[in-house]
């Protein structure tokens, strides 16, 4: 029994006979609580005691009254009864010792009083019998006797009392034989003396064993009391109790405070029907009852069986643990238990649970349940030879939506998206989100062929439709990627990947569309693995590098600037086309660590060109958004010596989508160092009337397309270019016509206004020594 609850020192179960006489500690246990129960009953023998030496000492008296001096019986009568007074006081002491256990200070104060006790007995035998005949010494050492046996029956609790008092009068009747020559007497009482100590010893270990087990059974007790004030002082448990009809018996408070009614109105109701509450009438039980009232019915034990309640107040949870009970001859009397009210702990863990398989913003399933039901379409598909399908949906232009009005806006666009979307599906489909702006749509059944394209071309439809969000007018697309399973894979996790690349294919072609799995997107992603990692080691193995393509004055023709254009030829890969590597590496953002090489090199070679020929370098949003881009700018400058006014940085209108802020702040910084801004590919992607009104662009260049379109008099493009010329002179800004190919193209963009020009009439894209060695002929033409 665990001292916790009890709050007693644990007590030894085997004892030798000096560890029961007091004069040892046990091995186990403790001295002091040993010594308690020994000495708790003492105080009630001294009574006894003292009636049994009042007699023996008046019969000394009557027998030695005419052979001892009268003054000296009254001397030796005193002495008893000071004996018996001071080890009486003592003993009444002991009646405390409960509270307060028992010190070795009682322990050796008791054994000195009752060696006291024993004193007089001893001056008898050794001054009195010597005065006396035979018969009288017989007679003393009868009295002895008597009060060795009496200290022995009495005196069990004490054994060291008996133990005293017996070895010292024995003592000192041995010697009143030893010295009249009696030695058979001298050796009876050896005998009987120590046949009184082991008797008083056994007595002793059996009564000390008893109030042992006793003080075990009192713990115990005080234990299962403790466990009971503490279960129910918790306000959700109970006890209960039912009988053989399963009807309440006892019910405690806390059971009938959990049922909304008092106990004298529930004792004796049928448990089933208090719980049941409605539901009884309908007869439409939840299946938990009905485990419960098997339990009962079969009389089976049960622990923390969860079952649904129905009460006035609402449904609650409980959890009921219960065991049969059985009277002493074995008879089933009924069930008794614990219960205690979970609905709390119960809706916090479905809470969780929604929360583990439900996405909070949208409501709609997560990544987990659609990989759950994913796993469920598939087993159903190979079970009945049926297919299913997968479809990855990503959001087009979301990003910009999300920077450009902020997290709360874009919550808000993902909240509606999301009600589209399930308004699109059927039963047999299940729409989630896989997080950020993709969604997901598992379809159970996908044998007809046209289902997948069709609900593909819904979800593109319904997505692309204008959104109100807090007066903002929104428009965004979305990418479509399906696999189809098990042909497009065996695995929930092959058909994902699978459904993946089909949407990445989408989104490479501009978004908005939907693609289906083939077998070619994995050896095109392969590709683009091997591609990426082989980028990653282009710069350390030197197989980078930059070619340069004039542009000129478009009425001298003389060159006016190189644009810096990367190429890689790839060990592992042969040459690759900067269309196919340059966005590879902005969307693994190798673009940063390249880019920062591509104009420190661009600066280097340009240091070695005449002073009035400018370099031009491309810098793509991944740049921009980096937040030490312009120190990059500022270490190319001071390491290769390049002036800043000779170092033009082209950006296109894309840079603007993502964090337009951080853009126009990084170009305001480096034309803050006397850099020049470029804005590429103009009038091809958005609107950026807004960025020419903010940002002083040096130069606008006008797209190809137009250049091509205006060649073939298309009035469009000739009008187009008529535009930007005018508002570039109108800005104080140069425009550049990009693409001119032959004499005819150049005559015409030199006569609709352009002030500069670029293609392959003039010049492609050549190595570092063929331009310089451009600029020289040249200069030596001119001159």
């Amino acid at each position: 029994m665990s001292d916790k609850h009890s709050g007693l020192p644990s007590l030894p179960l085997r004892l030798s006979a000096m560890q029961v006489i007091g004069l040892r500690d046990p091995d186990e246990g403790d001295w002091s609580r040993l010594r308690t129960l020994q000495y708790a009953e003492v105080h009630k023998v001294s009574p006894t005691r003292m009636v049994a030496h009042g007699i023996a000492a008046s019969l000394v008296v009557v027998l030695f009254h005419s052979v001892v001096a009268p003054w000296v019986l009254g001397a030796w009568l005193l002495s008893v009864i000071a004996a018996l007074w001071n080890v009486s006081r003592i003993d009444h002491k002991m009646a405390e010792i409960n509270r307060r256990g028992v010190q070795r200070s009682d322990f050796n104060r008791h054994a000195l009083a009752v060696a006291g006790c024993s004193l007089p007995w001893c001056a008898a035998l050794l001054f009195f019998v010597p005065l006396g005949t035979v018969a009288e010494h017989y007679a003393m050492w009868a009295l002895a006797i008597m009060l060795i046996s009496g200290s022995a029956a009495t005196m069990s609790s004490a054994p060291v009392a008996t133990v005293i008092f017996d070895l010292i009068v024995s003592a000192a009747a041995v010697a009143s034989f030893v010295a009249t020559g009696d030695y058979a007497f001298a050796a009876a009482t050896v005998i009987y003396s120590t046949g009184i100590v082991g008797a008083s010893l056994r007595s002793a270990r059996i009564y000390l064993s008893s109030c042992i087990a006793e003080a075990g059974v009192a713990e115990k007790d005080e234990v299962v009391s403790l466990l009971l004030r503490e279960f129910e002082e918790k306000e959700s448990d109970w006890l209960w109790q039912v009988d053989t009809n399963r009807r309440i018996r006892a019910a405690s408070p806390r059971f009938a405070f959990a049922l909304g009614a008092e106990p004298s109105a529930v004792e004796g109701e049928s448990f089933i029907k208090l719980i049941a509450g409605s539901t009884w009438e309908k007869g439409e039980f939840p299946r938990s009852l009905h485990q419960l009232a098997e339990k009962l019915k079969r009389r089976e034990h049960f622990s923390n069986l969860l079952v649904q309640v129905e009460l006035e107040g609402g449904r609650r949870w409980w959890e009921l643990s219960g065991t049969p009970m059985h009277d002493d001859s074995g008879t089933y009397v009924g069930f008794r238990g614990v219960g205690s009210d979970v609905t709390e702990q119960r809706d916090r863990d479905e809470k969780i649970a929604y929360l583990a398989r439900y996405d909070t913003l949208t409501g709609l399933p997560n990544r987990l349940m659609l990989t759950e039901a994913l796993g469920d379409a598939m087993r159903h598909a190979d079970q009945w030879r049926s297919r299913c399908a997968f479809l990855m949906i990503d959001l087009d232009r979301f990003k910009a939506v999300n920077d450009s009005l902020g997290h709360q806006i874009g919550d808000r666009l993902l909240a509606k998206v999301s009600k589209r979307l399930a308004s699109v599906i059927t039963e047999d489909e299940q729409v989630g989100r896989l997080g950020g702006d993709e969604f997901a749509v598992v379809l159970r059944d996908a044998s007809d062929k046209g289902r997948v394209e069709r609900l593909a071309d819904a979800i593109i439809d319904a997505l692309s439709q204008p959104y109100q969000v807090d007066n903002h007018t929104l428009f965004i697309g979305a990418s479509v990627g399906s696999a189809i399973g098990p042909r497009d894979g065996s695995s929930v996790e092959m058909l994902m990947r699978n459904a993946d690349l089909a949407l990445y294919r989408a989104k490479d072609e501009g978004g908005n569309e939907h693609f289906s799995y083939e077998p070619s997107m994995h050896a095109d992603a392969e590709e683009r693995r091997k591609l990426e990692s082989a980028l990653r080691d282009a710069i350390g193995n030197q197989e980078l590098e930059l070619n340069f393509q004039p542009v000129v004055n478009a009425k001298t023709e003389t060159v006016v600037s190189f644009e810096a254009l990367l190429r890689w030829n790839s060990a592992e890969h042969g040459c690759i086309s900067p269309g196919k590597f340059i966005p590879l590496a902005e969307d693994t953002r190798l673009i940063v660590p390249i880019g920062e090489w591509v104009l420190h090199e661009a600066c280097r070679e340009a240091a070695r060109w005449p002073s009035d020929i400018k370099v031009a370098v491309n810098v793509s949003g991944e740049q921009l958004l980096e937040p030490n881009f312009s120190a990059a700018v500022v270490r190319a400058l001071a390491d290769t010596g390049l002036p800043a006014n000779r170092l033009e940085i082209e950006v296109t209108e894309s840079v603007f989508l993502r964090d337009g802020r951080i853009a126009r702040q990084t170009l305001e910084e480096i034309m803050a160092l006397g850099c020049s801004i470029a804005l590429d590919d103009f009038g091809t992607g958005y609107s950026s009337l807004g960025y020419l009104r903010t940002l002083r662009f040096s130069t606008i260049k006008v797209d190809r397309s137009f250049v091509q379109g205006a060649s073939q008099d298309n009035q469009e493009s000739l009008a187009i270019i008529r535009a930007v010329v005018a508002m570039a002179r109108s800005l104080d800004m140069s425009t550049t016509a990009e693409g001119v190919e032959d004499a005819e193209q150049a005559a015409l963009i030199r006569e609709l206004g352009c002030t500069k020009i670029q293609g392959y009439y003039f010049g492609r894209p050549m190595g570092a020594v063929e331009a310089r060695s451009l600029v020289v002929k040249g200069r030596s033409r001119a001159a």
